[in-house]
């Protein structure tokens, strides 16, 4: 089957999920900047989810770019996927309200670790589909962002509970930062097989 309906209805979830993220951010009832002031957290929580949303949904999209075809293994390795992106409002939300306590800090990195996971399950259900040869293969290579993502929110998890918040949202922060970006591998596979037409 073709991918388009699968990315029509990644699409929509993913808006759907910065819509409800920034439902988060309540208007103060206040007209000072303190009442702004207050609202720090919640608003640092949004834009690193909005970001890691958009990163999401711009891989998500060069994947699908090199993938002309979906089975089974696909769709649900998609929705898996889905599942986790879905999480981030609440993992966001009760992070920033909580001012990045422990628990919620170390939950955050528990949800964008099950992302990674999940996306890479993706990447290999589509490279099995194409074989070790197909397009997405060739694009992705060794993938050293791809490996060094969960290592980072493993480390970030760690920090968060022993040392502090603070440290495990470095690691959170730097991961956002690797991937912001632009990754050229999926533009410059498809750029060669244009060429070679």
């Amino acid at each position: 089957m073709k991918t388009s309906r699968l990315e029509a209805f990644s699409d929509g979830v993913l808006a759907i999920i910065i819509t409800i993220m920034v439902l988060e951010l309540k208007v103060p009832h206040e007209p000072a900047p303190t009442a702004l002031a207050a609202l720090w957290p919640i608003f640092f929580s949004y834009v690193l989810s909005f970001v890691y949303v958009g990163i999401y949904w711009n891989n998500h999209h060069h994947m699908m770019a090199v993938t002309e075809h979906a089975n089974g293994a696909i769709l649900w390795a998609n929705l898996h996927l889905l599942f986790w992106l879905s999480l981030l409002p609440f993992t966001t939300g009760w992070m920033g309200e909580n001012h990045f306590a422990r628990l919620p800090t170390v939950l955050y990195g528990v949800n964008l670790l099950a992302c990674a996971v999940a996306y890479y399950i993706l990447q290999l259900s589509i490279i099995h589909l194409q074989g070790s040869d197909g397009l997405l293969a060739k694009a992705i290579g060794r993938d050293r962002k791809g490996k060094l993502s969960p290592i980072f929110y493993t480390l970030g998890m760690v920090g968060a509970w022993f040392a502090a918040p603070w440290v495990g949202m470095m690691f959170f922060v730097a991961v956002a930062a690797i991937w912001v970006v632009p990754d050229r591998r999926i533009e410059r596979v498809v750029g060669q097989q244009q060429k070679s037409r």
